[in-house]
């Protein structure tokens, strides 16, 4: 199978409306972005993201935000974009917020074929019970609350029963790829990219250097080619800091 794609363009061109997309990324740390640009000139509406946060205004996931390309999106973390929080609380935007780990685990299950766990994450919450508003009315009422989740006893522990995700497309970055998909992941870019990878019908890969098969150890490949579809070189420009913590120089230089 030829996997090399030419530009994020072409790799993302049969992106329709509607399509459901699980995005690799933590913070800006990792995020798939020439893809996000690429399927942003690309027109698709309606989309449903899955990811751990939705970008922050004017980036990552943020700009699909900003042109109101998101119909709903599943997240752990939503407090670094002000436009996300106008969007979910005026009832444009449905939001299903779910606890970090079993976010990861509900990916990494549906990559697995896995359709559905236990966890002890999330009992005696609204995560269980029901009742998390996913999408409020213009006025403010909830239109849409969560519904209550199966629970079961083990051991005489109460679990909660989640189900794995599947998307018809993943986004995904990486350091190193090579033409068979194969994917290694630069330290912290190794967050959830390697799960959106699995959870993906159709995954795409944006890395920063393309090298050919054989370049990569085979004890150093961090995403086995059968999960990734395509691949797109892109290079290392463009990506940013969340924060800058370091401290200023004594002098002020």
């Amino acid at each position: 199978m030829q996997k090399v794609y030419h530009s994020c363009a072409e790799a993302v061109a049969d992106i329709g409306n509607g399509s459901s997309l699980a995005v690799g990324g933590f913070g800006l740390n990792g995020i798939p972005h020439n893809l996000i640009a690429a399927l942003l000139e690309q027109g698709a509406a309606d989309l449903v993201t899955v990811s751990n946060n939705c970008g922050v205004d004017g980036w990552g996931l943020g700009v699909l935000l900003d042109h109101k390309r998101i119909a709903r999106t599943t997240g752990s973390y939503v407090g670094e974009n002000k436009e996300f929080e106008r969007q979910y609380l005026h009832g444009e935007l449905e939001v299903e917020l779910v606890p970090q780990g079993t976010l990861a685990e509900r990916l990494r299950a549906g990559g697995s074929g896995i359709p559905a766990f236990y966890t002890p994450a999330g009992v005696g919450t609204l995560v269980a019970d029901g009742g998390l508003p996913w999408r409020y009315n213009p006025d403010g009422s909830v239109a849409i609350a969560s519904p209550p989740k199966e629970t079961r006893l083990f051991d005489g522990r109460t679990y909660v029963l989640e189900r794995g995700i599947v998307c018809d497309f993943a986004l995904v970055r990486a350091t190193i790829g090579d033409t068979h998909g194969n994917l290694v992941f630069a330290k912290a870019t190794r967050n959830f990219n390697p799960l959106c990878a699995m959870a993906g019908k159709i995954t795409i890969a944006e890395v920063e250097q393309l090298v050919e098969p054989g370049s990569i150890e085979p004890e150093a490949v961090h995403l086995p080619g059968i999960f990734v579809q395509r691949i797109v070189e892109v290079g290392s420009a463009g990506k940013r800091i969340e924060r800058v913590t370091v401290r200023k120089r004594e002098g002020g230089k």
